[in-house]
């Protein structure tokens, strides 16, 4: 099942995207696609409507196969951001191998403040003074049950709601020029992407997160081309080491690094400018497209 939320921001309605990728009102079993949703049964009564066939078709947009992408009505994100935004760093080998970091024997983790979540497609805005901003193509990780000291792969993967794309967009002279504190490169109205969809696991087939490919291209050239099968820590775990440190409520989001192949680490390619567009995709969540503005 693909979820997502349509309509301008801080007024999204709820929908599902029908077999024919038609986006169908959820408006009459939810209000919005949040934590209470998650937990509340949200998804089985989604699943269950669809199923009926009764769903009306979203007033306005009707975007067929196509639902989702840049162009028709806004898209935001997926879920209503209200919970916790946890990323972690340095997750890939590639990733590790290309800014000569030694691979983490745990998880790097921090936390985004949750007012950088924007939709799909919506801009990017640099920040002023800034000319290091980067991007990072991510897999989003969106928590749908409580979960505390998780002890098993099976309890954990029970938690887990669905998938989304994230843009883990950061600002490297402030990430790494101001004693690195990492919240200070990645806070900045903006920058964190999500969506078009909150995808359901069973979705994703018995592959699930293991083999999925992640790629950016900025102005049309591909840049980042990577694989999840390069994560050191993989969603599992990632999901079972948090829960040891901080209750994951539902509608927390956790995005999960990024390949190789960002900026930072390609000195014949400059840091993105106003007016460029980067364009974001994982394999079964949908792509993302993002004009980069100056604030």
């Amino acid at each position: 099942m693909k979820l997502l939320r349509i309509g301008p921001p801080g007024a999204e309605r709820p929908a599902a995207l029908s077999p024919e990728g038609v986006p169908l009102d959820l408006s009459p079993i939810t209000d919005d696609i949040d934590g209470a949703f998650l937990s509340g049964g949200g998804l089985e009564r989604a699943r269950a409507a669809l199923e009926a066939g009764g769903l009306p078709v979203l007033s306005g947009a009707a975007g067929g196969a196509g639902a989702g992408a840049p162009g028709g009505p806004r898209v935001g994100p997926p879920l209503a951001p209200r919970g916790k935004l946890i990323g972690i760093g340095t997750n890939y080998a590639d990733y590790a191998a290309a800014t000569g970091a030694e691979p983490p024997e745990r998880p790097i983790v921090f936390i985004k403040p949750t007012d950088t979540v924007v939709g799909p497609h919506d801009p990017v805005r640099i920040p002023r003074g800034c000319s290091a901003t980067d991007h990072e193509v991510e897999l989003a990780v969106v928590i749908g049950r409580t979960a505390r000291y998780l002890e098993s792969d099976a309890e954990a993967e029970a938690a887990v709601a669905g998938y989304a794309v994230a843009n883990d967009v950061t600002e490297r002279e402030h990430q790494f020029g101001h004693g690195g504190q990492w919240g200070k490169g990645k806070s900045f109205e903006t920058f964190t992407p999500l969506g078009p969809w909150l995808v359901t696991p069973d979705e994703l087939g018995a592959r699930g997160t293991a083999a999925l490919g992640l790629r950016t291209r900025v102005n049309g050239a591909l840049v980042q081309d990577g694989t999840t099968e390069a994560m050191i820590f993989d969603v599992p775990f990632l999901v079972r080491h948090l829960s040891r440190f901080m209750a994951l409520r539902p509608g927390d989001v956790v995005i999960t690094g990024t390949p190789a192949g960002v900026a930072m680490t390609r000195p014949d390619t400059p840091y993105l400018r106003a007016g460029d567009v980067m364009e974001l995709e994982v394999d079964g969540l949908g792509g993302q497209r993002q004009v980069l503005t100056a604030a």
